[in-house]
Formats: C-alpha cells, structure tokens, sequence
C-alpha cells in the first residue's frame, strides 16, 4: 500500500469503491471493519460523519457517504 498525500477524486473514487465492495461482502460491520484493515484503511467516525483513513498514520482519504455509513 502506497501513501496518499494529495487527495485526488480519482483515489477517493477507487478508495470508496473497496469500500463499498468489502461492505457489500461483510455480514456486520465488525467484519467490515477487519476486512477494510487488511487493505490498509479504516473509518473513524466524527461528529461531521464518518472519515476512510489510512492505517497506521490515520491521514484521511475521503468522507465516507451516507448511504455507506448506515
């Protein structure tokens, strides 16, 4: 996994792809969790909403949509 400095809508739409794969896959979202881990990423929610973050430094990638989130 490579680092993310710049957000580029690209990425984001990459990044939210796997993500709405891996949740599409998962039967909770514990397992979601774990499954976003082993790419490398995770989701940590804000008071603005949830945020996709890199592991282990937690730079963020992109705001995760509501319908993702639910």
């Amino acid at each position: 996994m490579s680092m993310i400095f710049g957000n580029d809508s690209f990425v984001e739409a990459q990044v939210l792809d796997l993500v709405n794969r891996e949740r599409s896959q998962a039967l909770s979202r514990r397992e979601w969790m774990h499954r976003l881990a082993g790419y490398g990423y995770c989701i940590r929610e804000t008071e603005a909403g949830d945020v996709v973050e890199t592991l282990p430094h937690r730079v963020a990638v992109c705001k995760l949509p509501a319908e993702l989130a639910a």
